[in-house]
């Protein structure tokens, strides 16, 4: 099980969390939503929960909750800008097809998941 992030993802989580002084780590989850059944989640969290996993990468703390945890299991996160634009980018191995619009996705296998 691995979470990581990029080295302009993990600058972008690095000041976002200096200005946050309670937080103490970077949140990311799914949520049901969208045309093509989940979208992301980001956050800056302050505490851990009991079903919290945590990850490493490039010095930052990754929270992901074990309920979101199967959908984006592997993943590779990246901030990426473009003009007045900004955003985080999943690198999802899990994602069997995606909207028109690329806010919300669908997993290979949503049987076997349940949020």
């Amino acid at each position: 099980m691995s979470i990581t992030l990029t080295d302009n993802a993990a600058k972008h989580i690095q000041q976002q969390l200096a200005k946050h002084s309670k937080s103490l780590a970077f949140r990311v989850g799914v949520k049901k939503s969208g045309c093509s059944g989940f979208s992301y989640t980001f956050d800056f969290s302050d505490q851990i929960n009991s079903n919290d996993q945590l990850f490493e990468s490039n010095n930052i703390t990754i929270v992901v909750d074990r309920n979101s945890l199967p959908y984006i299991d592997g993943s590779h996160i990246d901030f990426t800008k473009d003009g007045l634009n900004s955003s985080f980018k999943f690198i999802n191995p899990n994602i069997d097809n995606t909207c028109g619009c690329g806010e919300s996705f669908s997993v290979k296998d949503s049987n076997a998941i349940t949020l």
